[in-house]
């Protein structure tokens, strides 16, 4: 009840309903594009049928050298951004921990007469919560991308049955898939933890920055340049 009084009272209506349709659009967005919308054509699942053609051309090949690279360079982006995660949590709780000097100083700013401590202190542990969702996600990422490094090495010469080789062609794209999923989920972390920082100055921001962010992503996915040259390209 204490930390009820203290902290969550403190909300006004508008940021709990901020709050909501936060939450509702990451959730409902990251179910709209796994699982598609009304037969829609999405980047993901382009990018899951490009994978199963790169793993039957990984199979045909005399030398897998190409394939290492192209798996090695996955790895690198996956690690600088797990790492910079790690930096940013370290940055948000070294702020959490300096919070009272932290609202002394944007004190004299505009919006300073809706900053209270304990405000603070929920905004900053739930932008905390977000890239921590974030590094999980991309660790988890690099373990899937090392199982598919151990399946490539696994992959039998190529003179081998061709209905197992199928078997290794799609199990390698399965796991890239997964890989390459939970890579997708860590970005997505960070686009919404931009929304939090809206946050900081208004709920109405906070709400505008959001949506804002479901529309950028949903037209990068159901609508890019990028989805068009791989559907039709010239």
């Amino acid at each position: 009840m204490n930390f009820f009084s203290q902290y969550l009272v403190k909300f006004s209506w508008v940021d709990w309903v901020g709050l909501a349709w936060f939450i509702l659009c990451w959730a409902g967005y990251e179910r709209l594009v796994e699982r598609g919308w009304r037969g829609h054509v999405t980047l993901l699942a382009e990018g899951h049928t490009l994978r199963l053609a790169w793993a039957r051309q990984m199979l045909v090949r005399e030398n897998r050298i190409v394939d290492a690279a192209l798996v090695n360079n996955l790895i690198n982006s996956v690690s600088f951004y797990a790492n910079t995660s790690i930096y940013i949590i370290a940055g948000l709780f070294a702020t959490l921990g300096a919070l009272d000097q932290f609202v002394t100083t944007a004190s004299e700013l505009p919006f300073a007469r809706a900053i209270t401590r304990e405000m603070l202190e929920i905004k900053l542990l739930l932008l905390i919560t977000v890239f921590v969702v974030a590094y999980f996600k991309f660790t988890w990422s690099l373990r899937e991308f090392n199982v598919l490094s151990i399946i490539m090495g696994a992959v039998p010469p190529k003179e081998h049955d061709a209905a197992e080789l199928e078997v290794f062609a799609r199990r390698a794209a399965a796991v890239n898939a997964c890989a390459g999923d939970d890579f997708n989920r860590g970005i997505r972390a960070y686009y919404f933890g931009m929304a939090i920082l809206g946050w900081m100055l208004s709920p109405w921001v906070f709400i505008v920055a959001t949506t804002l962010i479901v529309f950028v992503q949903a037209r990068r996915e159901f609508d890019s340049e990028v989805l068009r040259a791989l559907r039709d390209p010239l």
